[in-house]
């Protein structure tokens, strides 16, 4: 099945030639009136505009957002679960409109969006519409002393968006915040900022004004002057490494905590018993490496270099190779696509020129390595074959940030080695480890430095899984109702209830 691109007739998403900002539930125009052109990963072209917005404009969203926190903040858990709940409601009454947006925008393949994205933004909302209206309240005491424990909001904070995932990223940001009782001014990405405009659409509409509010703009713009601002109480962000690097610097100004997810080359570690016989374990464990070449390879948890033992590296990722060359690199809305295009021009370079490098240190390139024409409408779209490379642990392939579909391919002599191996990287936001022995498994799971290791399985999380990140990363447990404490600070309040009649004595 194929979807109608975005604004042509018979699709399912409507276009507008602008979008404004979205601040106190109103689309508010650019005070200085500047838009940017939005392209549309699979075909290169312009799909419509979106503010460009400078630090005039943070202002309006600043004060919608701080207008509402009073009321939201003070509002009871079970009346903020209703509305995240409602949230909810309405991603999955929109999904298609959501999936094909996310899809077009950033080259997402649909059967992702639809399958994985949208479903999982909608049940993120969900899940911390439960935790916040099912959280119990211990009130310990001695003697006639109570301390009542209260959960506060930290007030409003500032989230910055990844290009990838930009529907599903921002409820995984989102749904957190605002069970805590926060407020939110959102920064997209610059290069996937639409699909998050048609976001707030849907949720707009079940959401105070206010509470959430997006202002889109070049990071080295309107991004920087948000981090910067003495009206934000947090700033979150989720992204490559350079530009986390400049967070804190921005925040530090003004004495704003922050909390940071940047990229990674993820490891998966594969021992040798994963050949020893022919079964589904083998089918998903070669699936585990054709997963990292394909269109999941543009996920910073998946992982995206591969440890196979040396007396198995040929034969197994040999079994890869012949699946990766059957992956469809097309359309991305098209439901039979494995592989959609990149985000846009500037990532498709960041590709290109990791690959040439990985080839200048010597790396051989196993299977792609080079773009893709699609052809037809489709013929400037931003287009990658799947590539898997193998090479030295040491080469930069294996360690810097690199959102594609890209493979590093190299080999370990034993469970010691493949630990140090897989711990070369300082993030380590997922990995995987597939072996027959589930000791070993588990206990290479642990040594592995890393939040969330997939153990005999490939790249699966439910709302709600814990997803901690190595300390470098910084934040962590995104996914997980323990986030609710990086969103708001505690208080206790010390009562005396003193009783008639003889006290006891001082200690």
């Amino acid at each position: 099945m194929r979807y109608v691109p975005p604004g042509q007739p018979g699709s399912v998403v409507a276009v507008q030639s602008c979008y404004d900002n979205f601040a106190g539930g109103k689309w508010l125009a650019p005070t200085e009136g500047g838009y940017r052109e939005v392209v549309a990963a699979a075909t290169g072209r312009p799909l419509c505009r979106v503010a460009d917005s400078t630090a005039a404009d943070l202002e309006p969203a600043l004060d919608a957002a701080h207008a509402v926190h009073a009321v939201w903040s003070e509002s009871p858990p079970s009346s903020r679960a209703k509305v995240l709940a409602a949230a909810a409601d309405a991603i999955e009454d929109n999904a298609e409109i959501l999936a094909v947006a996310e899809s077009w925008e950033t080259g997402r393949p649909i059967r992702e969006a639809l399958g994985v994205d949208i479903p999982l933004a909608a049940g993120h909302f969900r899940y911390f519409a439960e935790v916040i209206g099912a959280e119990e309240r211990t009130v310990p005491g001695i003697g006639d002393v109570l301390a009542y424990q209260f959960r506060e909001p930290l007030g409003v904070v500032a989230q910055f968006l990844p290009v990838r995932f930009p529907v599903l990223l921002a409820a995984w940001n989102l749904a957190p915040a605002l069970a805590a009782g926060n407020c939110s001014v959102v920064k997209p990405a610059s290069a996937s900022s639409w699909s998050v405009l048609k976001l707030a659409e849907v949720i707009g509409e079940v959401l105070p004004p206010g509470v959430v509010n997006v202002v889109t703009g070049r990071g080295e713009g309107v991004g920087r002057d948000l981090a910067r601002s003495r009206r934000i109480a947090k700033v979150v962000f989720s992204g490559e490494t350079g530009t986390g690097q400049r967070i804190p610097r921005y925040a530090a100004r003004s004495l704003v905590p922050v909390a940071l997810e940047v990229g990674s080359r993820s490891p998966s570690v594969f021992f040798d018993d994963v050949l020893a016989d022919e079964d589904d374990f083998l089918d998903q464990a070669v699936d585990g490496i054709v997963v990292a070449a394909s269109g999941e390879g543009l996920v910073c948890r998946c992982p995206s270099r591969a440890l196979v033992h040396e007396s198995v590296c040929d034969e197994l990722v040999g079994r890869a190779l012949e699946r990766i060359a059957e992956l469809v690199v097309d359309d991305p809305l098209d439901t039979a696509t494995r592989v959609g295009p990149c985000g846009g021009a500037e990532q498709l370079a960041k590709v290109e020129s990791c690959v040439d490098r990985g080839r200048q240190e010597g790396a051989g390139v196993l299977i792609g390595g080079h773009r893709v024409d699609v052809g037809d409408e489709f013929s400037g779209g931003f287009f990658y074959a799947p590539t898997v490379l193998r090479g030295h642990h040491r080469m930069r392939v294996f360690h810097d940030d690199l959102c594609g579909p890209v493979l590093a391919v190299t080999t370990f002599t034993d469970e010691e080695d493949a630990v140090a191996l897989a711990n070369t990287t300082p993030n380590g936001p997922g990995a995987g480890v597939w072996s027959r022995d589930g000791d070993r498994a588990c206990r290479v799971g642990r040594a592995v430095k890393a939040g969330r290791v997939w153990t005999n399985c490939c790249h699966q999380y439910p709302a709600g899984t814990r997803h901690g990140c190595t300390p470098s990363t910084v934040v962590g447990r995104d996914a997980h109702r323990r986030v609710l404490d990086q969103y708001s600070r505690m208080k206790s309040l010390v009562v005396g209830h003193p009783r008639t009649g003889p006290r006891p004595l001082a200690g």
